[in-house]
């Protein structure tokens, strides 16, 4: 009799354990909670115009740098990479720091020193700890208005940037995409790479240089952000003395704008042993309010890579059909955005017999996008659109990286719980229709480079973006 009643109190305790567990797990954070618990991001602006913006995450370690609205969209012809070409002169030297005196200050430092040039945008930033912060800042300041631009470093450099060209003319997936902006946007700055001509590179001298910093290295066109271990009252004290004597400029920079052209451009080479190939339609610019729904419509298209395997089971049908039908050996659907347009479409690589077979799974998931998605499919695509964004804010470079490209795109933060809301109410209406919108009989971009024989001809792929059905 003890033992049952000692058995029945030991049910009892476990019982009410699961009950107490409950209880916690129901009084557990929410997603929507966490997310609103995140440390919020503070912007201040100065008398020049510069903005601070930052993120306190009390790290120990912090990512700080410069965001500048400036790169290959705001060149010429005759300046076209001037903008990449700085980017290399920038840690060559200034008026107080040798070269060599920069790279033993960040080596002992820890730190880690970048730069990386977009089409809109020309980015320095540093990744250091967090006590290190004010001298990153001081470092990133000295850069960027008192860079040396000394002769024989750019002859140095010169070298080195034609060796680069070289070497991205081997990455296939690059020279695509330089082709198909070269297309897509004929004629306009988008339309540029952001290396420029070789022709350029060999002529671009000290003068060319300084114009460009004198023109679009201004105080409002620049944004100093900051991620992890980073106080923002310290920050803002931080650019106030090493920024606050920048020019500020009266007028803001002008966007040429960027005509999209249904166009396609063809580098066939049968000695490639894969045809490489991007299609694209004309999607919207950052601050629009069709971004959000072509992101989950882009995220519905999905990606898939022959090595991931999956088969029958993956959830995207293209993936599905992919690898059920041998299609390609790869696929990646984008959407490039920028200030007043962007690309939204699908690069892939496949053998030079599938290019047929593989443009027509495309544009037959496109057409369905437009007509007969489903909310299941909608529903899935928005989750993991709201997981993918997460996932890519882990560290503190990608959030200080987050933070300077909202501020140049949206002139703030959007925070993400207001993201995650955004994304949640997009319903399969929203997406069919700016698939409608954008997608539905529109005359698409496209750029191929390899054996591309079997690639239909450009009319053939204009006449499938619609379907005539009753």
């Amino acid at each position: 009799m003890a033992l049952r009643v000692l058995g029945v109190t030991q049910n009892m305790r476990t019982f009410m354990r699961g009950v107490d567990l409950i209880k916690r797990y129901k009084s557990a954070a929410t997603l929507q909670k966490t997310l609103l618990n995140i440390p919020a991001t503070q912007v201040t602006k100065l008398d020049n115009g510069l903005r601070v913006a930052s993120e306190d995450s009390g790290a120990s370690t912090a990512t700080v740098g410069l965001w500048i609205d400036a790169g290959s969209r705001s060149e010429n012809e005759k300046n076209n990479g001037v903008a990449h070409f700085l980017e290399h002169m920038a840690f060559k030297g200034t008026a107080k720091r040798s070269q060599t005196d920069l790279e033993l200050e960040v080596e002992n430092l820890g730190a880690h020193l970048n730069a990386y040039t977009s089409r809109e945008q020309t980015v320095f930033y540093a990744k250091c700890l967090s006590k290190d912060v004010p001298k990153a800042v001081e470092i990133l300041a000295d850069i960027i208005q008192n860079s040396k631009l000394g002769e024989g470093e750019i002859a140095r450099e010169r070298s080195v940037i034609l060796r680069e060209m070289q070497e991205v003319e081997s990455n296939l997936q690059e020279v695509v995409f330089d082709h198909l902006h070269a297309t897509a946007y004929q004629g306009t700055p988008l339309g540029q790479t952001i290396l420029g001509p070789t022709k350029n590179i060999q002529s671009i001298g000290k003068s060319d240089l300084t114009d460009y910093i004198q023109t679009h290295y201004k105080a409002s066109r620049i944004v100093l952000a900051g991620a992890g271990g980073v106080k923002h009252d310290e920050l803002v004290k931080l650019a106030t003395q090493n920024l606050g004597r920048l020019e500020a400029s009266l007028l803001p920079p002008e966007v040429t704008p960027c005509r999209f052209t249904g166009s396609e451009v063809r580098v066939r080479d049968d000695s490639l042993p894969l045809a490489h190939v991007a299609v694209a339609v004309e999607g919207c610019g950052w601050t629009d309010q069709d971004n959000i729904p072509l992101m989950v419509a882009n995220t519905l298209v999905g990606a898939w890579d022959r090595s991931q395997g999956g088969g029958a089971n993956n959830a995207s049908n293209l993936a599905r059909a992919s690898a059920e039908d041998n299609l390609c050996h790869s696929f990646q659907s984008f959407n490039t955005c920028y200030k007043d347009t962007g690309l939204w479409g699908i690069y892939f690589v496949c053998d030079p017999l599938q290019c047929e077979d593989m443009i027509f799974n495309v544009q037959s998931e496109w057409m369905r996008l437009c007509t007969m998605v489903t909310e299941a499919e909608v529903e899935r695509a928005k989750n993991l659109l709201k997981t993918n964004m997460l996932l890519q804010l882990d560290g503190t470079t990608p959030i200080c990286e987050d933070i300077g490209r909202q501020i140049l795109c949206y002139n703030r933060r959007i925070p993400l719980h207001e993201l995650e809301q955004r994304i949640d109410a997009v319903n399969v209406s929203n997406v069919r229709d700016v698939a409608m919108k954008y997608i539905y009989d529109r005359c698409p971009a496209v750029a191929a480079v390899g054996p591309v024989e079997n690639l239909p001809d450009y009319n053939r792929i204009r006449s499938s973006m619609y379907w005539l059905r009753v």
